[in-house]
């Protein structure tokens, strides 16, 4: 089995350089001092001391220049870039591949008040670039059922794909709609796009399914440190909860004790009861985590 490369974790290019305000006007200063004659070096430096210098005042204006068109270079070096590029930018590298961003929502502009469109977000949407290649073969690889999976239908969340025996081949869809469930109506056009003579080799029975849903809810009682308004520390945590079942809202995707933890151990928080998950939920092929709810409730502060 191959694995895409998780651009997450790929270190910055050389390319984007950390900007350091102090430090421009400082080199800024040091390079004008250069361009006075010695005996005159020491007033100026002194004058440069001083805020009201109206010399002072020009470099000072012409660093925040310079950051700010060096900020603009570091933007447009992101913006060809696969793992930095976003929104219109990441369309045009999509374009580079014969990849259009799937529309979820047409929204409706008579509606009161007017539903935009939705569109497939950029984190999905980078995925779909990133194995677009795979797309190419007609080979039955597994990265190439996955990203045709994807193209299929702007409802399809999430695709898994095994062989379980020579020539044959599962193919798993996850909605984006309610718990996960496919409809019969989205699996037979997720069918229809991996039975094209293009996608599938003649070699491969492929069947389609629907994910397997595995529900679990999320209950906790916060204890918190003395000081911060409880209300503002149980919707960071509130918030971060919901961040991290979304997040494992896919195929294959574990949720963790620890996991759980992190996202409700937020600033303000000293212990964290957790009652539910009771253990970490282990999900396998054809499998997909749903959280129903996430109960969070402050039990009072400690005196630490």
């Amino acid at each position: 089995m191959t694995t895409a490369i998780d651009l997450s974790r790929l270190p910055s290019p050389n390319v984007i350089e950390s900007l350091d305000y102090e430090q421009i006007l400082a080199e800024r200063k040091a390079y004008l001092l250069s361009l006075y004659p010695e005996a005159e070096q020491a007033a100026v430096a002194a004058a440069l001391e001083l805020e009201s210098e109206p010399l002072n005042k020009l470099l000072q204006e012409n660093a925040y220049r310079e950051v700010i068109l060096r900020q603009r270079i570091n933007d447009a070096a992101r913006a060809v870039m696969l793992a930095h590029a976003v929104d219109g930018d990441l369309d045009q590298l999509g374009a580079n591949y014969n990849v259009q961003r799937l529309l979820i929502d047409a929204g409706d502009p008579t509606a009161v008040p007017p539903r935009e469109e939705v569109y497939e977000s950029n984190a999905d949407f980078r995925r779909r670039i990133q194995l677009s290649p795979e797309g190419y073969t007609t080979a039955g690889s597994e990265q190439s059922y996955i990203f045709h999976g994807l193209s299929a239908d702007p409802d399809v969340a999430d695709i898994s794909a095994i062989s379980p025996t020579p020539g044959a081949v599962t193919v798993y869809v996850l909605s984006r709609t309610g718990d996960g469930a496919a409809s019969e109506a989205l699996l037979a056009t997720v069918a229809r796009a991996l039975n094209q003579e293009a996608v599938r080799p003649m070699t491969d029975n492929v069947l389609v399914q629907s994910a397997s849903i595995i529900n679990y809810t999320i209950v906790a009682e916060l204890v918190m440190l003395p000081g911060p308004d409880s209300a503002v520390v149980r919707a960071a945590a509130m918030a971060a909860a919901q961040a991290y079942a979304a997040a494992q809202h896919a195929m294959r995707r574990d949720v963790t004790l620890s996991g759980v933890y992190a996202a409700l151990h937020q600033p303000g928080v000293q212990r964290v009861e957790l009652a539910s998950p009771a253990a970490s939920i282990s999900v396998g092929h054809g499998e997909a985590s749903y959280c129903t709810g996430i109960t969070l409730t402050v039990a009072g502060q400690t005196d630490v």
